[in-house]
């Protein structure tokens, strides 16, 4: 094995593509395939599975090497600093991340790093809880940023930024806008806009309107943006972190309705169990210090 095989392995492990890995790495796709084949060689074991229309998955063994790969060129970053002198932070880290989190919580992180190290590209590859749970397991992404009630997650590591306050809301001119105590009762038997299924709340949502006689009325609503459009236009109640609606209740577009969700949910920061290399650890490191402002100056 070498730097430069772990390297390229890395990128298209990252990226599960050999092209995408080659046009970042600025290589010939011929380089990246031989570079793989000479690591599959040297280990004696298949590193990626080759799929149709130019698309790989890793194998066990691939995803066994992975963690490995991520702490030697860590360790070779660290090397190389220790003997020419600190660099400027480079390269691309792949971020995880819930709609809601990546349109209300994360540009002021991306304006800092743009700003601040311009030589590091942030990506963000949205998606539920789930999928980007299933992609940091599986190293297509670096880190992850989610919304879920639940505060462990099998494989990884997980480290709890902040409650993210939920808030129901609905049209100024539906019924249920003027009532000063609503009861999950009330809400059943109405439509209630549902952001996609792989949603954490959604489940939730879904558990407590069932507790109780007849079924919830459902609509997908699928994204944050038609929710609330939806809701607005009296097609229904929705339910968003506060941070998503707050804007539109102050400018009278929305209005909250006097129900609280009896369950919590939390933005979290996930990673693998590796060490971190000094990208992911100032990424880390900022998005901590500002989601720890963030709910201080709420609080207050």
């Amino acid at each position: 094995m070498n730097i430069r095989q772990l390297t390229t392995f890395h990128r298209a492990a990252t990226l599960l593509s050999f092209s995408r890995a080659a046009a970042e790495l600025n290589y010939a796709q011929s380089s990246v395939t031989g570079q793989i084949r000479g690591l599959e060689s040297s280990l004696g074991v298949e590193l990626f599975e080759r799929l149709s229309g130019k698309k790989v998955r890793l194998t066990p063994a691939g995803r066994r090497l992975l963690p490995y790969a991520e702490r030697l060129l860590s360790l070779a970053d660290e090397a190389r600093g220790a003997t020419t002198g600190p660099l400027e932070p480079s390269g691309q880290l792949v971020i995880g991340t819930m709609e809601t989190l990546a349109s209300y919580r994360i540009p002021p992180v991306l304006e800092y790093f743009h700003h601040r190290y311009p030589q590091l590209q942030l990506v963000l590859r949205p998606g539920s809880g789930a999928e980007i749970l299933h992609a940091l397991r599986e190293g297509s992404v670096d880190l992850g940023l989610l919304v879920s009630a639940e505060t462990r997650h099998s494989g990884v590591e997980s480290e709890v930024l902040s409650p993210e306050p939920l808030v129901a809301f609905l049209s100024p001119e539906h019924k249920l806008a003027a009532r000063a105590r609503v009861t999950t009762a009330d809400l059943r038997g109405l439509p209630i806009l549902a952001p996609e299924s792989g949603r954490g709340y959604r489940r939730l949502l879904e558990t407590e309107l069932r507790s109780g006689p007849g079924a919830p009325v459902l609509l997908e609503s699928g994204t944050v943006e038609s929710t609330k459009r939806w809701a607005a236009a009296g097609l229904g109640i929705g339910l968003l972190p506060l941070v998503a609606v707050e804007a539109d209740i102050e400018a009278g577009v929305l209005a909250p309705l006097a129900w609280r969700p009896p369950f919590e949910v939390y933005t979290q920061l996930v990673r693998r169990r590796t060490p971190l290399t000094r990208e992911k650890q100032l990424f880390v490191d900022r998005v901590c210090s500002f989601m720890g402002q963030e709910h201080s100056a709420a609080a207050a």
